[in-house]
């Protein structure tokens, strides 16, 4: 049994509890919210906390399929109608109808649950279909009975005409004699009007549920008939005229029969539904109960909750455990929760909680408390991945003022009546909480008093948290069995705490520096460490340099760690370059055996074609002289293109000679040599030049003849001593291409793309403009060569649309 009675409300499960309890769409499952409690049932606990997460999954995966509102309670109306004779009125059916309707696609809906992959919902559901089984019943029957509703009510619940054929004729006949009786009663007002009787704004209108035309009270008596009322001054009368009695009887008589056949109907409509009661008080229920567990689902995914690992024996094994209702209370002011790490086990079962006030350690016995017993009592509890949950047979609290007036007892005689309680029935299982352990007296003896009680605890096997100021409990903690310390970190340099459980050292109180801060005098501060004695005071010190030193490493582990992040991600990008630069070489290589194949297959194709020619011609020396000057001039064309290997990336000499076919040269840019590439054809005063896989007409006045690259070394020189931080700082997420020529483009592009690959940016923006699309196609062109890039799309329009193109990375 949990101490004290009301720990419920001292943890605040009873916030988290109405919580639940106001996110249920029904009274059924509210009722169920408003039963819960604390469970030592393994199974049982078990079973709950699965079908919450089961029901999350659902709600993932599912959350439009099924109806989540108009959870209609009917079960007022169950026990009136097991009486012969009663029925409910069209009112009453239109809740019925809804809720009706909406229990049937409930049903549908968890019916066809996998089976498999929601076990816990699915158990919940087929143990009410087996009770619908031994009734004899099947909820299927209820569907021609939402029919039948569908076809007497119209959607805003008032009987339809066609409900019955009787219905429909009386409703006629009675419409007609209205139509009669307005059309004679018209005719008096007109009569009425013209004699001066009457206002031009009177009209027809009903009195004791008889139609009656409005007159002056001096003229009643001009028109014979009946006065059925007259007006709050008496200067108006309501007269039903002689002649329009008998009407009037008429569909009086006519409405009473209407009335009667609506009851017939309604009486049979209940009677349709009187043998199913007892089917739907049972899947009312099982609503209820589906209800209830998807509003702790919904508490639970706004709490961001989870089923953790579960234990049978007690454990604590935590991961960023948060207190719900002081996440929720920080959340509304814009702060963040600290979440807290904490472990119980087998060696180490008693926690030793130490360190300043309002650092943290009474949040600490809370969330302890708290989560312990939201999870017993069936909830997901917020906590991270990888938390174990045990199981605790009872939990003794003593936190708080329980001053009782009462019995005379002072806050300090509370505290040893619950440790009385603690020692007579705390036993292995048992979970205990104790807030400023033997606080309220003399520090001496309470801390004496204290330690005894905290052996004994130890020694019965007990799990729990003790939160304390005296050092002789810290000590006690470091040498006895089943006690260990932990502390409230605390920023011993802007001397705040930091709310950051420690566990497995003491914390100091801080006492000396928080007063410090707070401006008390240094003379008193000084005195004060004299009278404490010198033991105490480093012993604190210690502590306080102990907690300094932690906190320096700390911030030096993280930087250091931060380096070798950011160490590891060049070494990637280094990595990916060279794959670049690997792939790009084959790829050359590839082209130039495709293309010597190629010559080889014209060049052997070429002599069989001309030794054949030789042959025809009978070895004519004229003939034969001039297939030979072809087969040299076919020669020569095909020599004068060698296929060459060209590196992405080349070291060039200085001009050399006249630019003839087959000279390497390099463009001339205002800031030195630009791209290399070798003369295909000459063209007057243009050459075609190859630039890579590119073909370019140039101008020969911008090209200045060079020796053939070195490719292999090349790549050394272009490899060596990449300063990254001169790359970083001098990147730019745009490239600007607009206005250059397309053999400029290739070197400005290729240099910005491995650039941009080496610093491993996500994204880039290539500027080359709308115009003729001829410099757009080129840059789309040549990106497809670059395995890296995961998409090429253009610009949004409102930000210049195809006149950019936004490449990602992979």
């Amino acid at each position: 049994m949990n101490y004290p009675e009301n720990i419920a409300e001292k943890l605040g499960f009873d916030h988290i509890q109405r919580d639940i309890s106001q996110a249920c769409l029904s009274p059924m499952g509210a009722e169920f919210a408003a039963k819960m409690k604390f469970s030592t049932r393994h199974s049982v606990v078990t079973s709950w906390v699965t079908q919450v997460h089961e029901m999350k999954q659902i709600m993932a995966e599912h959350g439009g399929e099924w109806p989540q509102q108009d959870y209609y309670d009917l079960r007022a109306w169950f026990a009136p109608l097991s009486l012969e004779g009663h029925y409910l009125t069209p009112e009453d059916w239109r809740d019925w109808h809804r809720g009706l309707d909406i229990l049937v696609q409930m049903i549908r809906f968890f019916t066809n649950l996998d089976a498999e992959k929601f076990p816990e919902i699915k158990r919940i559901t087929q143990q009410y279909q087996a009770k619908e089984t031994e009734m004899g019943l099947d909820f299927r029957q209820i569907i021609p009975l939402i029919q039948e509703l569908d076809r007497v009510f119209d959607v805003n619940g008032q009987i339809k005409e066609t409900a019955s054929p009787a219905l429909g004729d009386l409703r006629r006949k009675r419409f007609a004699e209205e139509q009669n009786l307005r059309k004679k009663l018209d005719s008096y007002i007109q009569q009425a009007y013209k004699e001066g009787w009457v206002s031009k704004d009177f009209s027809l209108t009903l009195r004791n549920g008889r139609m009656v035309i409005p007159l002056a009270a001096e003229h009643k008596r001009k028109i014979k008939g009946f006065v059925q009322d007259e007006s709050d001054t008496g200067k108006t009368v309501y007269l039903e005229p002689a002649d329009a009695l008998v009407l009037n009887n008429e569909i009086k008589s006519l409405e009473s029969a209407e009335r009667r056949e609506i009851i017939q109907i309604l009486s049979r409509l209940s009677d349709r539904v009187r043998p199913l009661v007892p089917m739907l008080a049972a899947w009312f229920q099982w609503l209820g109960v589906i209800d209830f567990v998807r509003a702790k689902a919904v508490w639970a995914i706004e709490h961001n909750a989870i089923l953790p690992h579960i234990q049978a024996t007690p454990h604590v094994e935590w991961r960023a455990a948060r207190h719900p209702i002081l996440e929720e209370s920080l959340a509304k002011i814009g702060k963040k929760i600290k979440p807290l790490d904490i472990t119980l086990d087998a060696q180490k079962r008693i926690m030793v909680v130490s360190g300043p006030n309002a650092g943290g350690k009474s949040v600490t016995l809370s969330t302890i408390g708290l989560l312990q017993y939201l999870f017993q009592a069936g909830c997901l509890v917020p906590v991270a991945e990888g938390s174990t949950m045990g199981f605790f047979d009872q939990i003794f609290l003593d936190m708080g003022d329980e001053q009782n007036l009462e019995n005379e007892l002072s806050t300090y005689s509370s505290h040893l009546s619950n440790m009385r309680y603690f020692l007579q029935h705390a036993q292995e299982k048992t979970l205990l909480l104790v807030d400023e352990f033997g606080t309220g007296t003399e520090p001496s003896l309470g801390g004496a008093i204290a330690e005894s009680i905290l052996e004994k605890l130890a020694d019965k096997g007990s799990y729990g948290a003790i939160n304390t100021h005296f050092g002789n409990l810290k000590s006690l903690a470091d040498r006895k069995a089943g006690l260990f310390n932990a502390a409230m970190r605390y920023d011993t340099t802007h001397l705040e705490p930091q709310f950051i459980l420690d566990m497995g050292k003491p914390g100091s109180s801080f006492a000396f520096e928080i007063a410090q801060k707070i401006g008390l005098p240094a003379q008193i501060i000084e005195n004060a460490r004299k009278k404490l004695g010198k033991n105490q005071v480093d012993f604190d010190k210690l502590l306080m340099e102990t907690e300094t030193e932690k906190q320096i490493w700390e911030s030096k582990n993280s930087s250091l760690a931060a380096q070798l992040a950011q160490a590891e991600r060049i070494k990637e990008q280094y990595a990916s370059l060279k794959q670049l630069l690997e792939e790009d070489q084959k790829r050359l290589l590839n082209s130039a055996k495709a293309e010597a194949k190629q010559l080889i297959k014209d060049a052997n194709q070429k002599i069989e074609q001309t030794i054949r020619e030789i042959k025809e011609k009978s070895a004519e020396k004229e003939a034969t002289k001039a297939i030979r000057n072809t087969l040299t001039e076919f020669a020569t064309e095909k020599l004068a293109n060698p296929v060459k290997k060209i590196e992405p990336k080349q070291i060039i000499t200085k001009p050399t000679g006249i630019i003839e076919v087959g000279s390497w040269v390099a463009i001339k840019q205002a800031d030195g040599e630009g791209a290399v590439g070798q003369v295909l054809e000459l063209k007057g005063k243009d050459a075609v030049v190859a630039l890579g896989s590119i073909r370019s007409t140039i101008k020969l006045n911008r090209l200045e003849k060079t020796a053939t690259p070195k490719a292999e070394k090349a790549t050394r020189v272009a490899m060596k001593g990449i300063d990254m931080n001169s790359r970083m700082a001098q990147f730019t997420l745009t490239l600007d291409v607009r206005g250059k020529r397309g053999e400029e483009v290739y070197v400005i592009l290729d240099q910005y793309m491995n650039d941009a690959i080496l610093l491993g940016v996500p994204e880039v923006h290539i500027l080359h403009g709308k115009g003729d699309g001829i410099l757009r196609a080129l840059v789309k062109e040549q990106l497809k060569r670059y395995r890296e890039i995961k998409s090429v799309q253009d610009e949004h329009a409102d930000r210049g649309g195809a006149g950019i193109s936004i490449i990602q990375f992979r």
